[in-house]
């Protein structure tokens, strides 16, 4: 064997290139693209959406075209119609016409027909038959009716057969009762269970509504408001008095905050009034009508102490009130029997320093005098007895400042001689720290001389 060199080998390849290989196997790689490989090229282009000019312009050709063809065709048809409208006068278009119509009755009578086969599926004939039963028991005879009546007599049925049962049981039933559904003494006294423990928040929706029922007092009565916290006494004070008229809202004022109003007082250790009951107090003498008949009136009637007059006095001196009641109110007072309570409610009244009419300033004028008959009715009696009589009581302090806040007020409207008859009550009724204030300030005023005045001094001049 021979040797082969380097140089020999350096020449030669070890194996065939991997393209020779393949270009053997069955394929030749083209060193240049064929013609149609443009063609090729376009058509992937348009199926990815995209032509090229030349196409663009062919189809806008054909459309074209297809365009004109369409034109020249409704020309065509629109001429042959003229000429076909000249020759029969109109008849085609009436014969169109009345193909519509006939296309649009057979269309409403499908619909027409449609809406029937629905409606007499809706009502099934065991849900009649069950209807006509229904009215057949109810004796409606199958007539028309009004369903909230007959369920109004359903529940008037069940309420008298309750009645009835309860007096076949021997219970009988007072004449000012009222017959209130179970449901809504049910509801009431749960709200009543909440207005035991109310401190805050808002009321309850069906006790809100409470002031526009008619039988409210008796509806009021189930929530039993004598346990009602003073928080509750409150709320409901506004809601009742803001939203009844005076009368309505005179009872719920005698009716609770009165009753609310004595308890607070006896029940607490020190004899105050609870802050909250004050506070509805106030609230009250936005209807001054209810607060005077409903509170104020029933009060002194009562037997009140004079603890329970300085407190409700002094809601009375903080709060305005029109003259018209408060000279009402005045007048009623002074009518009474004489007692500590009424005067401070007196005091309270003409320290208010209103511009009273004369009638009521003659009323407090026979008020004060009356003290004054009484203590010459006694001298009288001691004269005639043998033995001396038993001194007269000596009459409060509240009613020498009443008197003195009356002095101060009003001693320029009453006549002279309402003037002497007052200092005679004076020196008979003298008290030895007010006394002299009131000479005083009866001797500064100036007199009232009016025939109004005039003749009702002649009528109280005769009485005394």
């Amino acid at each position: 064997m021979g040797k082969i060199s380097v140089s020999e080998t350096k020449g030669k390849q070890r194996h065939n290139p991997l393209y020779k290989d393949i270009s053997e196997e069955g394929g030749n790689f083209r060193a240049a693209p064929r013609a149609g490989s443009a063609a090729k090229g376009t058509s992937k282009r348009e199926e990815d959406g995209f032509l090229d000019a030349a196409t663009s312009r062919k189809i806008l050709q054909l459309a074209k075209e297809q365009q004109q063809e369409l034109q020249e065709e409704e020309d065509k048809q629109s001429a042959a119609g003229g000429a076909r409208k000249a020759a029969f006068g109109g008849f085609g278009d009436a014969e169109i016409e009345v193909e519509e119509e006939e296309e649009e009755e057979e269309y409403s009578e499908f619909e027409e027909e449609d809406v029937e086969v629905d409606e007499e599926d809706e009502v099934d004939e065991r849900d009649a038959e069950m209807f006509e039963r229904y009215l057949q028991s109810t004796g409606s005879g199958g007539g028309a009716f009004n369903l909230a009546d007959k369920i109004m007599a359903k529940i008037q049925e069940k309420e008298q057969g309750r009645v009835a049962a309860a007096t076949a049981a021997g219970v009988a039933r007072p004449e000012d009762a009222v017959l209130l559904p179970p449901k809504v003494i049910a509801a009431y006294e749960k709200i009543g269970q909440i207005l035991s423990t109310y401190t805050h928040g808002k009321l309850p929706k069906l006790f809100k509504v409470l002031p526009t029922l008619r039988n409210w007092e008796d509806v009021l009565y189930v929530t039993n408001p004598e346990q009602w916290t003073p928080h509750a006494v409150y709320e409901a004070t506004k809601l009742f008095v803001s939203n009844l008229q005076a009368p309505e809202a005179q009872k719920f004022v005698e009716q609770v905050l009165l009753e609310r109003f004595r308890v607070s007082i006896e029940d607490s250790e020190d004899h105050t009034l609870n802050y909250h009951i004050y506070r509805a107090l106030k609230k009250s003498l936005y209807k001054p009508a209810a607060f005077f008949k409903g509170f104020l009136l029933p009060l002194v009637d009562s037997h009140c102490s004079v603890r329970e007059a300085t407190i409700g006095a002094s809601v009375l001196a903080k709060v305005s009130v029109p003259v018209l009641h408060s000279s009402v109110a005045l007048t009623q007072l002074l009518q009474r029997d004489f007692s500590p309570a009424t005067t401070v409610f007196i005091r309270v009244l003409i320290e208010k320093k209103y511009a009273l009419p004369y009638q009521t300033l003659d009323e407090l004028v026979f008020y004060f005098m009356r003290f004054r008959r009484a203590a010459l009715a006694q001298d009288s009696m001691e004269d005639d007895s043998a033995d001396s009589a038993a001194p007269m009581p000596a009459l409060p302090v509240v009613w020498h400042k009443a008197f003195l806040a009356f002095a101060q007020r009003y001693k320029n409207d009453i006549t002279d001689d309402q003037r002497d008859f007052l200092l005679e009550t004076v020196r008979q009724r003298f008290h030895a720290g007010i006394g002299p204030e009131i000479r005083r300030e009866l001797l500064a005023g100036m007199a009232r001389v009016t025939s109004e005045s005039a003749a009702k001094e002649a009528v109280m001049i005769d009485a005394f």
